[in-house]
This record gives structure tokens, C-alpha cells and sequence, in this order.
């Protein structure tokens, strides 16, 4: 056995929970405390304590964090000892074990993932079909109703709103029929092939035998269900996170599996993470003073040897727009005066909305930013064409990826002849796909359309052989269909600008070059890219864009970062907490999102919030959000924007100003 390194420089409880390795096991690690490292740590040390690779397994929530949990274990083991390791998310995890059982409930092992514009565009032919062109049921909010009603566990009949449980209804019977599943199904199937099938049960339970969850707090009851049926009796589960950090509520996170986990794991080694390594001292007594206000909760109190730091400035503003110019005006002092980098600066607010303002007076003043979040690479036009077209090659019967191809670019098949072919699949319970081979159909075309088809469906069946190839290049294959269908003349036909065809281009050329990467790495093939893609379109993995600025971002987008300078604005009530909390009784998982806001700052923090907002063009009153009472008066420098205004500059920030100032003029 050779010494674990990773242990070196670790506090007591971080090397406490690194090495308490048998039974269940609770890590609470309170923000910046350093549970990535405990976490890479830990699987380290199984590797080193001889427990085999393939028995371990360690899952998150987002690819990113995956990726990165991969990457440490690797640098703190010797080559190729991690690499039987499961490191990976819960959706990946599920993916494993239908495609080992799928065929047990009925669907064949060939199952096609569907993304959440796939679910769209069905939903869209169902609520038409059902409701006819001019219904008023929005698709994207019957998906996230159906979204919710899986994750709460609620059937269809309890749903209130008899067309929206029609509509589930057809959605998921559709989707069984074109031997397809959603990400909720893939939860909801992986736990229902676990509690039905013992022996597949008992399978898996060998198979990993020491189990980590990441990020605890965020599970929902689906995902303990799934943890409780992959725990063996020996009960190696270690989760770990911290309940003050649960904000997901909303989305299903439920957080009695951290408060109760007890309950489903009897008699755990629970240890509490409370050094923390990112925040001075002022910030962290601010966040400890706000947070013990939540009853239900397991009590821990942060503290950091990095100093006491600054005093947490609380600012009021007349209105939202001068909130957004001021601090505007601090960033550049910040820059120019303090040196601070624009990546080290954040602006955090409640809701999306309150960017405009703050994105407005950014490009005024010429600063850089970038806002979180954005268009994920695989929901662009042009990535999802090529998408369609290889789902297409590995599931003739998927109609989304048919419908999206079939004129994508133009083969002489008309939309009349598309529309009368998916009705007719429709009347006969058929894939378009089999309604195009279908003589009965066919019949009613003119000849030109029938060749049309028929050169379509001769086109599919050619490269579908080489995409069921296993060992197939399937990037190569990729690059020789762009070509024959002449895909690069179609998007400079369907672009409005050069920049808008050379960008859609690259992004075609980056896709490919992911496939050979892929292909170097896996074995899987064309299917285990494709979900290895789906699986990456998860909506917890919105990256920001990349490149330097300050980062303009949502408290719940921000956790798990961290910014040397951070400004919360808009803490109003009505915003922070938010207006819904009390009626919804979601004021305590407020409190926790205010407490990741405070927690994400290293050094200095200001929060703002504003007499005035408009609304609807109207001046309306604000009042300052009710946490305030509930914060430490002794770690607060409380002022107004007027009495910031008019103190004088100090002598030397003046000085220094007009010295970078004529650098700057002379240089």
C-alpha cells in the first residue's frame, strides 16, 4: 500500500473525512471548506487501500464537475490507476444501467435520448393535433409541467388541468412508441428497473461497491431512490454537502435527504467541514449571522484564517439606474486604481431581469462582461441539423429527427407530402419513417414525390450500416454526408451575413473535431457519442461564454464560484426574498440563496438595494429587503448613495487616478 499524498496540508476533519472509508458517512462541508479536495482525496485513498477501481464510484450533478473530479483523481494517482473508476452524473449513470436492462420495461436497448427541443417539437405536433393550430398551450409549459409532474412523482390524474394530462398522456405514449426517453424517464426508469428487477438490483450493488454523492443537498427523491437501490448491505455511501446551500427547491431538490439522512442510512459517521479557505472573516460572521436564522438545519459556523478583512458596505440607491452606474463607476476604480482584474469582479442579483440595466451601463462606460449563461453549443441551427441526421441513422423510427432532416437542405419532398405523411402515421400508429415505405401511402403521390422518397430512404439505409458499425469513423462518415448533401451551400443560402456562414461553419468543423476526439478516447461508438452529447446538454451545464470581464450572474448560477470583489444588487423584498416566497413558504431557501450570494466573495463585498424601480413606466417605491434585520450590524458599513456622492475624494486616490490618467494620455 503506498502512502496517500493527497493527505498532506489536509485540516483534521478534511483528513478525518478522507479517510473514513467503510459504512455511511455524511460530510457537511460548508462553503469554500474544501470538499473537492476531500472528495479527491478520499477516492485516492481507496485506490491506495487496494480497493479496485470498478467498485468505486463518485456522481455529481453537471459533466463539468465530473470532468474536473476525473482530472484531480488522476493527477494525485499513479498512471492508469483511476482509470476504472466511475466518475460521472446521475443522468450518465442512469444511461448505464438501462442500456444494460431497458429491455425489461419494454423498450429495446437501442433507445434514443431525447434533449429538451426534441420534447418541444413533439409536444408541439401533440397540443396541434389535439387542440388544433390555434390552441393556446404553450409547449415549453406543458414540458415543464410534465418535467415537474415526474420529478414530484405526481400521476397524470392528479393533474388539475384535464388537457395538460391528456397531453402527458399522448406525449408519453408517443415516446414508448418511437422507443425513446426524456431525461426525467431516464431517472424515473433506471429506479423502477432497480426496485422491480432484484437480480439487476444485486448486480449493480456488486458492481460498485464504495459509492460517493457530490452536492448532496441538490437531490431530489428520484435520486435517493436511485442511491438507496445502489447501496449494498455493507452501506459504503459517502454524500457529500451542505444544507444551507440547498436553493434548488423549486426544481425538486429535496432537502430532508441531507436533514434526514439518518433515516435511510442508520448510525452514519457524520463530519462537519467548517475551515474555511476562501472568505475573510467579516464575510463569513455575516453569512454565519444570516443563516442561523433557519430552524431546519444542521448547525455549523464557518471561520477562516485568512484575516478579518474589510467591513461588508450596504448601500442604498434612489433608484435602479443610478444602483447600475454607481457600481459601474466602482468596478473601474477597482480596476484602474486597485489593479483588480475584471475576471476577480461579479455582480450578482435574484433575478435575470435586473441585467438590463447593469448590462446597459457596462457598455457605456466600454467594460467588459459576460453573462452567465447563453446558448448551449449543442442547441445551436446547425449542430442540431447534424444531430438529426446521425439519431436519424442509429432510429429510423425517431419522427423529430426525420421531420428536421427531410428538408434540411431541400430533396424534393414538399411540406404538403411531410404533412400528409404524418398524419397518416398518426391514423396508422406508424413512424413516418415506416408511413414513407408504406405502399398504401405511397399510392397517393405523384411519381416525382415517390423518387424523392424513395432516394431518401435509399440515402438512410447507406449510412445507417457504417453508424451500426461499432468501429465505424463515424467523424469521417460525418464529414463524407456534409459533403454529399452539400450542407455548407445550404447555410450560405440560409444565413443573412458572411461572419453568420463562417461562424455556423466553425461551429460544424468544432462538432467533427469532437468526434475524433471522441473516437480516440471510447469505444462506443456513434451511440456513445450521442449520448455522451445529450448527456451534455443537461441544463445545469450552461457555461458562461468565456473571455475576460466581469462576470454579470444570478446567485444560483453563482454557486460554487468564487470572485475576489462581489456586488449583490437589488436586495429589495419582493426581490430578495422574493415576492412568491411567503405564500409558497420558500422564505427559509431565500435566506440559504442570500447566504451563497455573501459566501461567494473573497475579499470585498458590497450589497445595494433601491428606494425606487420602474415598473411598467412608473416610479414605484422599494423597501429594503427584510434579511437585512437578520445581519450582524458590526460587520456592516451602512450609507447611501447622496452621502457617497458628496464625501471628498481621498487625497491619495485622486492623486493616483490622475497619474494613470496621464500615463494613459501620453501613451
Amino acid at each position: 500500500m503506498t502512502a496517500n499524498k493527497g493527505l498532506l496540508g489536509l485540516n483534521e476533519p478534511q483528513r478525518a473525512a478522507a479517510e473514513h472509508i467503510h459504512g455511511p458517512v455524511l460530510i457537511l462541508a460548508g462553503a469554500g471548506t474544501g470538499k473537492t479536495r476531500v472528495v479527491t482525496t478520499r477516492i485516492a485513498g481507496m485506490l491506495y487501500n487496494d480497493i479496485p477501481a470498478s467498485q468505486i464510484l463518485a456522481v455529481t450533478f453537471t459533466n463539468k464537475a465530473a470532468n474536473e473530479m476525473r482530472e484531480r483523481v488522476g493527477t494525485m494517482v499513479e498512471e492508469g490507476m483511476a482509470k476504472d473508476t466511475t466518475i460521472c452524473t446521475f443522468h450518465s449513470l442512469c444511461v448505464r444501467v438501462l442500456r444494460s436492462c431497458i429491455e425489461r420495461l419494454g423498450y429495446k436497448k437501442t433507445f434514443t435520448i431525447y434533449t429538451q427541443s426534441d420534447q418541444i417539437g413533439l409536444l408541439k405536433r401533440i397540443i396541434v393535433r389535439k387542440l388544433g393550430k390555434d390552441e393556446s398551450l404553450d409547449p415549453k409549459m406543458a414540458n415543464m409541467m410534465i418535467s415537474q409532474a415526474k420529478n414530484s412523482g405526481q400521476p397524470v390524474s392528479d393533474q388539475e388541468d384535464a388537457l395538460i394530462a391528456e397531453v402527458y398522456r399522448t406525449y408519453q405514449k408517443e415516446l414508448k412508441a418511437l422507443n425513446a426517453v426524456d431525461f426525467d424517464d431516464l431517472m424515473i426508469l433506471a429506479v423502477r428497473a432497480l426496485e422491480e428487477n432484484p437480480d439487476v438490483r444485486k448486480e449493480w450493488q456488486r458492481k460498485f461497491r464504495f459509492i460517493m454523492v457530490d452536492e448532496f443537498q441538490d437531490t431530489n427523491h428520484l435520486q435517493m431512490s436511485l442511491l438507496r437501490n445502489l447501496v449494498g448491505p455493507e452501506q459504503n455511501v459517502c454524500v457529500v454537502g451542505d444544507d444551507d446551500q440547498s436553493i434548488y427547491g423549486w426544481r425538486g431538490a429535496d432537502i430532508t435527504n441531507i436533514l434526514d439522512f439518518e433515516r435511510f442510512f442508520p448510525n452514519p459517521k457524520v463530519i462537519k467541514l467548517e475551515e474555511n479557505y476562501r472568505s475573510t472573516n467579516r464575510i463569513l460572521r455575516l453569512a454565519n449571522s444570516l443563516i442561523r436564522h433557519n430552524i431546519d438545519r444542521r448547525e455549523k459556523t464557518l471561520w477562516s484564517s485568512r484575516g478579518e478583512g474589510e467591513k461588508i458596505r450596504l448601500v442604498s440607491m434612489p433608484d435602479a439606474e443610478t444602483e447600475a452606474e454607481w457600481i459601474v463607476a466602482e468596478i473601474l476604480e477597482c480596476h484602474r486604481i486597485d489593479r483588480r482584474k475584471y475576471d476577480d469582479i461579479a455582480i450578482q442579483f435574484r433575478m435575470n431581469s435586473q441585467s438590463r440595466l447593469l448590462e446597459e451601463a457596462l457598455r457605456e462606460a466600454e467594460v467588459p462582461y459576460k453573462l452567465i449563461g447563453g446558448q448551449s453549443f449543442y442547441e445551436r441551427r446547425e449542430i442540431k441539423d447534424v444531430l438529426a441526421y446521425l439519431n436519424l441513422f442509429l432510429n429510423h423510427d425517431d419522427d423529430v429527427s426525420l421531420l428536421r432532416v427531410i428538408g434540411t437542405p431541400s430533396r424534393g419532398i414538399g411540406q404538403g407530402t411531410i404533412a400528409l405523411a404524418t398524419q397518416f402515421s398518426i391514423d396508422h400508429q406508424i413512424s413516418i419513417f415506416e408511413t414513407l415505405n408504406d405502399f398504401e401511402f405511397l399510392a397517393t403521390l405523384t411519381k416525382r414525390a415517390q423518387n424523392a422518397i424513395e432516394a431518401f430512404c435509399d440515402f438512410l439505409h447507406r449510412y445507417s450500416d457504417s453508424a451500426h458499425t461499432d468501429s465505424a469513423n463515424y467523424a469521417t462518415m460525418t464529414e463524407e454526408l456534409l459533403k454529399e448533401i452539400e450542407y455548407s451551400d445550404f447555410l450560405k443560402k440560409n444565413c443573412k451575413t458572411p461572419e453568420e456562414v463562417d461562424m455556423r461553419r466553425r461551429n460544424v468543423a468544432e462538432l467533427i473535431e469532437g468526434m475524433h476526439h471522441h473516437i480516440e478516447k471510447s469505444k462506443r461508438g456513434l451511440r456513445g457519442f450521442l449520448d455522451s452529447v445529450s448527456l451534455a446538454q443537461d441544463k445545469e451545464d450552461k457555461d458562461d461564454d468565456g473571455g475576460e470581464g466581469v462576470s454579470l450572474i444570478t446567485m444560483h448560477a453563482a454557486k460554487g464560484l468564487e470572485f475576489a470583489v462581489s456586488f449583490i444588487v437589488g436586495v429589495e423584498d419582493g426581490i430578495l426574498p422574493h415576492s412568491r416566497s411567503i405564500e409558497e413558504g420558500t422564505r427559509d431557501e431565500e435566506r440559504r440563496l442570500f447566504y451563497v450570494g455573501i459566501t461567494r466573495a473573497m475579499e470585498d463585498l458590497t450589497i445595494t438595494w433601491c428606494h425606487s424601480r420602474r415598473r411598467y413606466g412608473d416610479n414605484l417605491p422599494c423597501q429594503a429587503s427584510s434579511f437585512f434585520r437578520e445581519l450582524n450590524k458590526e460587520e456592516i458599513d451602512e450609507s447611501d448613495h447622496e452621502e457617497l456622492a458628496s464625501a471628498p475624494v481621498e487625497e491619495a486616490v485622486a492623486e493616483d487616478y490622475f497619474e494613470q490618467m496621464k500615463q494613459m494620455l501620453s501613451g
